[in-house]
């Protein structure tokens, strides 16, 4: 999931004004790696001993017990064959209920390739989830209260304008980043989950699968999707905002914000078993 970038004129003094975005960004990193390190720290010993949820993605395959496409809530495992679930805690299809994980794959799976189809659909339904358009509700009214684009002005006018825009660099990104290119490259698009290791092993596992990626063949090969995609989002945004928005600075912040946050997506789903674990116990 992403935001888009606090945008203001291109004098130094204003420029200045950026920083709280990138701030922002940082500091949603910084506290999703907090959460992660305070409870992981807490739920990995019992870890261990817990038993795959039934709606993870690799335990579902294991249940089905044939070669048959899952139903379209876990997409990432879509027309996948059987898999052997691991013993740790197993990711679930939504975090709190809420929030896709879909492409989510439990530690010590091994899933057959991604069809370009079950690129593009796991991509479909997570970009027009409702709690996409929530998302991009919240962080629409933060950018407004912000005055990140003043060109947008105030009001129910001007936080519909934030509303689409941020909607809009959200899904573009995704469709880049999950889809296109990953057909194009012959990447596997989905978040293998390390699950073992010591916790700054894992963060630093997880936020370099923006770099790091699977190819369709199973090796480990640089980035490409993630890279390209989400510069190529952040210049296809150009088209969309105002003017005074479209200079190159602007846009490689876009840019960079866009990996930033994804980095720290990634390194969520890779402690929210241990989190779901120990916490909240969520089975659905």
């Amino acid at each position: 999931m992403n935001t888009q970038m606090m945008h203001s004129p291109s004098s130094v003094p204003c420029a200045l004004r950026r920083l709280p975005q990138l701030g922002r960004a940082t500091a949603m990193l910084g506290g999703t790696l907090a959460c992660a390190l305070t409870v992981a720290a807490q739920g990995t010993g019992r870890a261990a001993d817990s038993s795959g949820f039934p709606d993870a993605p690799s335990a579902l395959l294991a249940q089905q017990g044939s070669g048959s496409s899952a139903s379209p809530a876990s997409p990432g495992a879509q027309g996948t064959a059987p898999a052997a679930a691991g013993a740790g805690p197993q990711q679930t299809k939504r975090i709190l209920g809420i929030v896709p994980n879909f492409r989510a794959v439990s530690a010590d799976t091994k899933l057959p390739p991604q069809s370009v189809k079950q690129k593009f659909s796991s991509t479909v339904q997570q970009s027009f989830d409702y709690s996409s358009v929530v998302f991009s509700a919240i962080l629409a009214g933060v950018d407004e209260v912000d005055d990140s684009d003043p060109e947008f002005h105030e009001g129910a006018a001007g936080y519909g304008r934030y509303l689409w825009h941020t909607y809009a660099d959200q899904t573009d990104e995704n469709f880049w980043v999950q889809a296109i290119l990953p057909s194009l490259t012959h990447e596997d698009s989905r978040y293998y989950t390390l699950g073992h290791g010591n916790i700054a092993h894992r963060a630093l596992y997880a936020f370099d699968r923006t770099l790091i990626t699977r190819s369709d063949r199973g090796g480990e090969t640089f980035n490409i999707s993630e890279v390209i995609g989400a510069g190529a989002a952040s210049g296809i945004s150009t088209a969309y905002y105002p003017s005074a928005e479209r200079t190159w600075t602007k846009t490689g912040q876009r840019w960079l914000e866009n990996v930033i946050i994804d980095g720290g997506t990634y390194m969520f789903q890779e402690f929210w078993p241990n989190i779901n674990n120990a916490v909240f116990h969520q089975k659905e």
